[in-house]
């Protein structure tokens, strides 16, 4: 597929106020796309909007909303007379516990906004993105292929997210049109430090990682990669680039290392902790 302009481009990302969202808008309208950025609070959307630019579009809509994201991409039409581009980058994560051990509530809510979410933006957009030849963006993660021990809600949405943007990518391909998944390692947003700092259990677990996969990138640098993976039509776009080892080989790797986590003492050490949560508060985080 050839290079996509993205000038004048008309662009919404959801979770757009902070983090990587904001990032993924600023890197957008530095190439000259139009941007609509939306998060769960208005003045919250407001304010990164006038940090892109005075002409970026700043608006509120939970993603678990059907209606909401539907009136959100008519919104950017109307503004924009289209829709080009569009990054279902809103996501939450569930405190760190067994699924035994997890509240049902949280577990619900991650899949919800984690995978729901992902297919209503995305449900929403296609009409625009079909019939202009544009681009999606979904976002996955290494847990789209690493095991998702302590966190199975939002590995599942992942994995999940990883077979939408595949499948998407074959399915517009006859429109002119493309689909990308990003995998990040860890990001230092607000999310990665409340759900793996602020948790000695889980930092813990993040600890167990092999040292050359702790990294943390800054969200700028996973903004540009997003903006510059539309721009090349890329169907994979992850960082740290390392990763990617792990994704080619997971077919070999991963039934290795499920065997060595089984086996590791000091994993299932932590795995008894996160599995003693049963009961506690376990709010989700964004």
């Amino acid at each position: 597929m050839s290079r996509y302009d993205v000038r004048h481009s008309p662009a919404l990302v959801t979770g757009g106020a902070r983090g990587i969202g904001l990032a993924t808008c600023q890197a957008l309208h530095a190439r000259g796309a139009q941007v609509v950025l939306c998060d769960l609070d208005q003045a919250a959307a407001e304010a990164a909007a006038a940090q892109v630019s005075p002409q970026a579009v700043g608006l509120a809509a939970d993603v678990s909303d059907r209606a909401a994201m539907q009136r959100v991409v008519a919104t950017a039409v109307e503004r924009f007379g289209g829709l080009d581009i569009v990054v279902a980058n809103a996501g939450i994560a569930s405190r760190g516990a067994t699924m035994r051990a997890m509240a049902t509530e949280a577990f619900d809510r991650v899949l919800d906004v984690d995978t729901g979410g992902v297919v209503r933006t995305v449900e929403a957009a296609l009409p625009e993105i079909t019939r202009r030849g544009g681009h999606v963006v979904v976002i996955g993660s290494i847990y789209s292929f690493m095991n998702g021990m302590g966190v199975i809600p939002y590995a599942m949405s992942k994995a999940a997210v990883e077979q939408l943007g595949r499948a998407l990518r074959v399915e517009l391909a006859q429109h002119g049109a493309g689909a990308s998944v990003a995998y990040f390692g860890f990001i230092d947003t607000e999310m990665v430090r409340r759900g793996i700092d602020a948790d000695p259990v889980a930092d813990q677990l993040f600890e167990a990682l092999p040292k050359p996969l702790h990294k943390r990138l800054k969200p700028s640098e996973a903004g540009e990669a997003i903006a510059r993976g539309i721009e090349r039509r890329q169907p994979r776009i992850i960082r740290p680039r390392r990763w990617a080892i792990l994704s080619t080989l997971r077919g070999i790797v991963n039934p290795l290392l499920d065997r060595a986590v089984v086996r590791d003492a000091r994993i299932q050490g932590v795995l008894r902790e996160l599995d003693s949560r049963e009961g506690e508060e376990q709010p989700t985080t964004a």
